[in-house]
């Protein structure tokens, strides 16, 4: 485990019960974040590379701050260790790049932390949509928004424009990025209008986006970091539609309202219980670098949502539609 912060402690959370994934060592270059995994019961370090060459090491989980993931990941790979990155992957495609030639010369398995994909009703989702139970998906709309920053130290690195480039996406939005490119392939351009309205947030508090994907499909993202929480995605098919609506913001999960309606049918509306998708999804991983079954984020996805962060970023700066290039 690599960096014991709010989201590093969340994970370790995740897998006490694990049967598949445990840890074994912790590494944080700050005195806290080691305290922390200690007071767990974790042996710690301040050098990733001493956990690179520790032979019970196996994989490396990476919840460091965005900038450091292309570097770790390189080095993890180079050490013929497995490596789940936390999102966003990365913040340039120059980066990814990078990270994802390591990979693949390495031959290790590959996560990311988009765990809203293994939530039960997106997984349901992307079957349907698959299937073409809802016809040709049409339109992709998502608002992941949260108030939870409002408690963060003004120097902390996920509200610095530097560490955290366009807060909003890399907080929320691109696990929203990552659910559209799931399901309509590749986007081929952004326009995203972001905005500093009820905070001094220096990576702003308000993000809209509309990207456009190679066939026509568009998807609308909403993600703000100054409102209670809000979690809602729903695709808007040629022969019918799914929303999903979080009952709680997904680090604790209460389950979801799921609403589907068909072309001459009358909607219908269940709830579906609460899951522990952020375990499911590192589980997964262990079950990939085992050969058990594949991982469904693929290196082309991960790259594919690399591209629109970046774009988003560009269309953000200058107000323009931007091509994902």
């Amino acid at each position: 485990m690599v960096g014991l912060g709010w989201w590093g402690q969340k994970v370790l959370d995740e897998l006490t019960d694990s049967a598949r994934v445990r840890p074994v060592l912790a590494v944080d270059p700050e005195p806290a974040g080691r305290a922390r995994a200690e007071a767990r019961g974790l042996p710690t370090t301040a050098d990733l590379q001493e956990a690179l060459a520790d032979p019970a090491v196996e994989a490396v989980v990476l919840c460091s701050p965005h900038r450091f993931h292309s570097a770790q990941i390189v080095a993890a790979a180079e050490a013929g260790k497995h490596v789940f990155c936390e999102k966003p992957f990365s913040t340039t495609v120059a980066d990814a790049d990078v990270a994802l030639a390591a990979v693949a010369a390495a031959g290790v398995q590959l996560g990311v932390g988009h765990e809203r994909r293994f939530e039960p009703p997106v997984v349901e989702l992307q079957d349907r949509c698959r299937s073409g139970d809802l016809g040709t998906p049409l339109v992709f709309e998502g608002n992941f928004s949260q108030d939870k920053f409002l408690a963060l130290p003004p120097d902390n690195w996920r509200l610095s424009s530097v560490e955290a480039p366009v807060g909003p996406l890399s907080a929320t939005g691109i696990h929203l990025v990552d659910l559209a490119v799931s399901v309509l392939g590749e986007p081929v351009e952004v326009w995203a209008r972001l905005a500093t309205r009820a905070t001094s947030f220096g990576n702003g508090d308000t993000l809209s986006v509309t990207l456009g994907f190679a066939g026509g499909g568009t998807a609308s993202i909403t993600a703000i970091l100054t409102t209670p929480f809000i979690g809602r995605m729903c695709v808007l098919g040629s022969e019918g539609w799914m929303e999903i609506r979080d009952r709680a913001h997904p680090e604790a999960p209460a389950g979801w309202d799921v609403t589907t309606r068909h072309r001459d049918g009358q909607p219908s509306t269940r709830f579906v219980p609460p899951a522990p998708a952020v375990r499911d999804n590192l589980e997964r991983f262990a079950d990939a670098v085992e050969g058990r079954a594949e991982y469904p984020v693929t290196p082309a996805d991960v790259r594919a949502t690399v591209r629109a962060f970046e774009a988003i970023t560009r269309s953000a700066l200058s107000g323009r539609v931007e091509r994902v290039t």
